[in-house]
């Protein structure tokens, strides 16, 4: 019952009301609060206007330009992080909140989301400080029209996460699993020769290509240290991972292939798409060709 209707109330003793006063008292609420709450009820005042700073920009006219984002951008499903980011690379500023409230509202979330992965033990550290430091290598499988079945070679940089090297193939030998290393060596390392690329770390799995002599023969050709991942911990070649995702998403499983030739021409595309215009979050936003250049840069200047 409200202490405005028992306050009212006539007592049957003294034949007068009980009053607001009584009624708080034994019901030991302060009449304060009694007054403000009548008083809230009671007002017709529109209600107090957004704090703090006004934006450049309202809501509609950042939805359209999210829109736009998302239609110029050559990549598929990108989450509202990326979005915020290449908001920022034209100027537009906001917060990430806003554009993940405002691509919520509007359905331009990507369609699906992935279960998140359960806990797992690995706490060792796979990421470097500098470019040319650690690749890691691996291979993917997709296919063709002509060929079926076909395999994808990659290798990225651990520290710059750029694709220095990719590869289609019919056959997934030891020989073909090679030819990225070989890519990113001529490319980053001045040519292929003995010990051109000394210092360098390659992770790899247990695969049969990466454990046979041949491949293990090369890589010590040119200098490379070989690093397997530990048996049964994926998460130790989780940078080649994390690229072949990327890859899957946005080529393969978006596009159709007609021949290997085709394939590769494509893979050759993405390769120079994904290093100059994919936005990496741990390296703030940056694209890994970006990042490469920046960490280079503070490697000379130390």
């Amino acid at each position: 019952m409200e202490v405005e209707a028992v306050s009212q109330t006539t007592s049957p003793s003294t034949h007068k009301p009980y009053g607001v006063a009584a009624v708080a008292r034994v019901w030991e609420i302060p009449r304060s609060t009694i007054y403000a709450k009548k008083k809230r009820s009671s007002s017709t005042a529109t209600p107090p206007a957004k704090r703090g700073p006004k934006t450049n920009y309202s809501d509609a006219d950042l939805t359209d330009l999210i829109r736009q984002e998302i239609a110029a951008s050559p990549f598929h499903g990108e989450g509202h992080r990326k979005i915020w980011a290449r908001l920022r690379i034209q100027d537009i500023r906001t917060s990430q909140r806003r554009v993940l409230r405002l691509m919520r509202e509007s359905q331009l979330l990507a369609p699906s989301r992935l279960p998140h992965a359960p806990k797992n033990e690995h706490t060792g550290q796979i990421i470097t400080n500098r470019p040319n430091q650690v690749w890691g290598t691996d291979g993917t499988a997709t296919v063709t029209v002509k060929e079926g079945k076909v395999t994808v070679f990659a290798a990225i940089d651990h520290g710059s996460a750029d694709c220095v090297g990719i590869h289609a193939t019919k056959r997934a030998t030891r020989f073909e699993a090679l030819e990225p290393i070989r890519q990113g060596v001529r490319e980053h390392f001045g040519g292929f020769r003995p010990k051109a690329a000394t210092g360098l770390t390659l992770r790899h799995d247990h695969g049969t290509q990466y454990m046979s002599f041949d491949f293990q023969d090369e890589i010590s050709f040119l200098g490379i240290n070989s690093s397997p991942s530990f048996i049964r911990q994926p998460e130790g070649n989780g940078c080649i991972e994390r690229f072949f995702r990327t890859l899957k998403e946005q080529l393969l499983w978006v596009r159709h292939f007609e021949s290997l030739e085709d394939l590769q021409q494509a893979l050759l595309e993405f390769k120079e798409t994904y290093n100059r215009r994919w936005l990496i979050g741990r390296l703030g936003y940056k694209s890994p060709q970006q990042a490469r250049q920046d960490l280079l840069a503070e490697k000379i200047a130390a």
